[in-house]
């Protein structure tokens, strides 16, 4: 049973340390944010809060559907 466990944590750190190698070259870990990748961000998607604070602004364009109606009696 003990040997086991030394060859699965052997597995296990040599696992960790080939994934690691890509960080440890470049000195820092991978943008994974939606905003950092290239191909969507040319689709036009961007991250839910971003597209949530694009809806929200004023639309300049917008036509005000209240209607101006004078009461005359």
């Amino acid at each position: 049973m003990e040997p086991l466990w030394i060859l699965t944590l052997i597995i296990v750190g040599i696992s960790v340390l080939l994934l690691s190698v890509g960080i440890l070259i470049k000195g820092r870990f991978v943008n994974t944010h939606v905003s950092g990748n290239k191909a969507l961000e040319s689709c036009g998607v961007h991250c839910a809060s971003t597209q949530d604070a694009e809806l929200r602004t004023k639309n300049p364009h917008a036509v005000s559907e209240h209607a101006h109606t004078t009461d005359r009696a």
